[in-house]
């Protein structure tokens, strides 16, 4: 099923906005990418990438960590 609605663009300076009706409110984020192809513009949400993700695209730490849990127990010897 195809919903349209008829919005007005509001031209601000270089931009231009959109109010996106409430009925579209399953869009549950805060980000979207919008792509153009030919001459529909399209709206998308912005999926999330996993933590594993997020953490293969960081670079090697370049410097040497102390060991800082010299200091702690061990986890054998914590009462719980």
């Amino acid at each position: 099923m195809t919903t349209q609605y008829h919005v007005k663009i509001m031209n601000q300076e270089n931009t231009q906005t959109i109010t996106i009706p409430q009925e579209f409110n399953i869009l549950l984020t805060q980000e979207v990418i919008i792509t153009q192809k030919d001459k529909q513009i399209i709206i998308e949400p912005k999926e999330k990438k996993s933590l594993l993700e997020f953490l293969s695209t960081l670079n090697d730490l370049d410097e040497n960590l102390d060991d800082f849990d010299d200091s702690l127990l061990r986890l054998e010897d914590v009462e719980f």
